[in-house]
């Protein structure tokens, strides 16, 4: 029988941000402010070529410069000891070898490090490094995906798919085959990256932005070949990352190499022109989707075929066909991905890692599809809904996908719409309606966490995951909360630092559902020990209480049938001459992921206003409808969907690094011309929950949500830009000069 005076859980609740105050009263301390006794700084030079070699290098004036320390290059680097290992300097998570830093005087993309100044003050390091002369050999470059799709390659990791017949579309009644193309898309978080590395002894301490200590960590491990007691990394702090922070890049390997080199701390901060390609971006794609359907809209056939571009040193490849293998029923589907080595940095995981691109190029094509079968584009996903997971036959762990479409569309007001285009208009602009839908995968991995409850009954919990700004810390405290019975003011979730149990990283939206059924479990075994205590306490023992008798809640013990009757957190510790409790546990993935496909869903629908006589296009109205499982805290996952979002409005609309493939050089590689959405570009955004739990996945039903916002929005955006005007965009982002085509006028 539930307790009707039973304190309501936390999670669920909008509590706000436990580290809120921290950030805004500047008490958070972020990669580079943190205060370490002897720090120097160092700064980058950069190659300003694609590829070639240096052909001299004289650090000779910026050496005698004041303040300076030491000019680091490939001459004097006191090297990685991975790098003499091919084995070593592979990191698992890709295929190649990994961009050896300071290693010789080959040059392997446009903006490589080739020399770290390194001098007392940040000024002087700044003038030092404008003192360092290189000249260079340049050789030809290649930089473009378009231009060299030809020599494409089968990726090491990624195989293709097919179930069914292969190109089946292409026998159908009703078909379309098309191309579309995303641009390479950079993070641009606040936060610039950064890295303070230090050395005593034998022992490595890093200050960085990372999504992810314990596997950056374990990075510098095998990079150095140290000990997991040698290495230690913190990052309590993150102003942003998106997928941009989840391994160790040039500039952490520079500050290490510097600190080595002048037995000081020395730190490194990255200028805003070297994140654009030091530290990963979304890869640029080219796709070609095939769709085939009977008269009434049933699909027949689907392919899907898909291009990425990737340095020459290293592969890296991404989910760009994940959608598309599991989103609607069909049962013919072939699809295969290829990666073109090209002279650039390795690409990185990007919000939506894949998916972002992929489901661009598939909601696309159905929008196309749903037009050439004169048909509702709800209708044609509606009617090819898929009851279970086409990719592998296994059941959905849940889905609600029908549920999305059906509130969205009537808050959006979907039954209104025109089938035609160019049939709504509001003075001088054209009104369009848009919709997609999204999947994303939802999963857990191994983590394990630590509860240390004090005599006083406040809780400390710690996992070494990280928060890059969605809130983590504040959920896993809701969840550390309800699962041990603490009041949540009066728990405290620490995290961003190696040392701590090991747990994923914040990336690929298992976060909550990873780290979170480990504090889930640390708190429940806290609780039971408590209660177990309580039973056994000199003011208790007599009673002779079973487990039903007693329950815990609100930082007490008190007996099921008499509420009045209680014993605090705190009591229970001192009638036991404890000064506290301590334990760790450590959860993974059980039956369920093998039994279920794990998914998060979304619908989109997008209105759009393009001014007919210069082609700007607005999104005027947005709803976006999520199927996330239990929603453990409603206003950080708004503000988590409010993100995503804004990010998808900014790929359909605005951004798009350029590069001058003369030079392998970008062109705009700063935000005053790398265009970000602002207030002035977003609307009111209209966030809808199903917030109905996932029985299956983890204890507290959740399913992923980081990514699952912006996975098919940016289509969204393009179908309802070719509603207002009758003019279909396939290459993002959708510009003006793209829309003045004749078509508009």
């Amino acid at each position: 029988m539930e307790n009707p005076s039973a304190t309501p859980p936390s999670t669920g609740q909008p509590l706000s941000r436990v580290d809120g105050r921290l950030k805004v009263t500047g008490q958070a301390r972020y990669a580079a402010e943190h205060a370490v006794a002897g720090v120097v700084h160092g700064v980058l030079l950069n190659s300003p070529i694609a590829r070639g070699h240096i052909k001299s290098l004289d650090t000779a004036a910026a050496e005698k410069a004041p303040g300076v320390l030491a000019v680091l290059t490939y001459r004097n680097s006191p090297g990685v000891p991975a790098y003499q290992d091919a084995q070593a300097n592979n990191n698992p998570r890709l295929a190649g070898q990994e961009i050896r830093v300071f290693y010789d005087d080959q040059i392997h993309f446009s903006n490589q490090p080739v020399a770290l100044a390194i001098a007392d003050t940040l000024e002087r390091a700044q003038h030092a490094a404008t003192l360092v002369k290189v000249q260079y050999e340049p050789a030809q470059s290649e930089t473009d995906l378009a231009a060299h799709r030809g020599r494409a390659v089968k990726p090491q990791k990624a195989d293709d798919y097919q179930r069914g017949q292969a190109n089946a579309y292409q026998q159908a009644a009703v078909r379309i085959e098309q191309e579309y193309r995303t641009p390479v898309q950079v993070h641009n978080p606040l936060e610039p990256h950064a890295a303070i590395a230090r050395w005593d002894g034998p022992q490595l301490t890093v200050y960085n932005k990372t999504q992810a200590p314990k596997l950056a960590q374990q990075d510098l491990m095998r990079m150095f070949q140290l000990t997991e007691e040698n290495v230690q990394v913190h990052s309590p702090f993150v102003g942003g990352a998106f997928g941009g922070a989840s391994r160790i890049w040039p500039q952490e390997v520079a500050a290490i190499l510097g600190a080595k080199l002048v037995g000081r701390p020395v730190k490194v901060v990255l200028r805003r022109n070297q994140m654009f390609n030091l530290v990963g971006y979304r890869p640029r794609s080219i796709q070609k989707v095939g769709l085939g359907a009977t008269a009434d809209g049933q699909l027949t056939g689907i392919t899907h075929e898909a291009f990425g571009q990737t340095s020459r040193h290293e592969e890296f490849t991404e989910r760009i066909l994940d959608p598309t293998k599991s989103a609607y029923q069909c049962p013919n589907l072939n699809a295969t991905y290829r990666l073109v080595p090209l002279d650039v940095s390795t690409p990185a995981w990007t919000r939506g890692p894949g998916e972002s691109s992929g489901s661009f190029a598939l909601e696309s094509a159905m929008d196309e599809l749903a037009y050439a079968l004169r048909m509702d584009p709800l209708a044609l996903r509606l009617k090819n809904f898929a009851d279970t997971d086409p990719a592998t036959g296994k059941p959905w762990s849940s889905n609600r996908l029908r549920e999305c479409y059906e509130r969205g569309a009537a808050r959006f007001g979907w039954s209104r719409r025109p089938p035609q285009p160019r049939a709504t208009r509001a003075g001088g602009w054209l009104v369009g309606w848009g919709m997609s839908m999204g999947i994303y995968k939802a999963e857990r991995a191994k983590a394990a966490a630590r509860a240390q409850l004090f005599a006083d009954g406040r809780l400390l919990v710690q996992a070494a995951t990280a928060d890059a700004g969605p809130g983590t810390a504040t959920i896993m405290t809701q969840i550390a909360a309800d699962a041990s019975g603490v009041p949540v003011a009066d728990v405290r979730f620490e995290l961003g630092d190696s040392a701590l149990p090991p747990a994923p990283g914040q990336f690929g939206s298992h976060t909550a559902a990873s780290v979170g059924s480990a504090v889930h479990a640390a708190g429940t075994a806290l609780r039971q020990q408590l209660l177990d205590l309580a039973r056994s306490s000199a003011a208790w023992s007599k009673r002779r209480l079973k487990p039903a008798d007693v329950m815990a809640e609100d930082g007490g013990v008190q007996l099921v049938r008499d509420g009045k009757t209680r014993l605090s957190y705190a009591e229970i510790l001192r009638q036991h001459n404890l000064m506290g409790l301590d334990l760790t546990r450590e959860v993974a993935p059980g039956e369920e992921q093998k039994k279920y496909a794990g998914k998060s869903f979304c619908a989109n629908f997008v209105e759009v206003r393009v001014y007919e006589a210069t082609g700007v296009v607005r999104v005027s109205r947005v709803v976006s409808v999520l199927d996330v499982g239990r929603v453990l805290n409603p206003k950080t996952a708004r503000s988590q969907v409010y993100g995503s979002v804004t990010w998808g409005i900014g790929m359909a609309l605005l951004e798009e690094a350029r590069m001058d493939h003369r030079y392998g050089r970008y062109v705009n590689p700063q935000l005053a011309e790398y265009h970000l959405p602002v207030s002035a570009d977003v609307p009111a955004i209209d966030v809808l929950f199903i917030d109905e739990p996932d029985a299956h996945l983890d204890p507290m039903g959740a399913k992923g949500l980081g990514e699952i916002g912006l996975i098919g929005f940016t289509a969204a955006v393009t179908n309802a830009v070719y509603h207002a005007t009758g003019r279909r965009i396939r290459e993002l982002p959708i510009t003006p000069d793209k829309l003045l085509g004749g078509a508009l006028g």
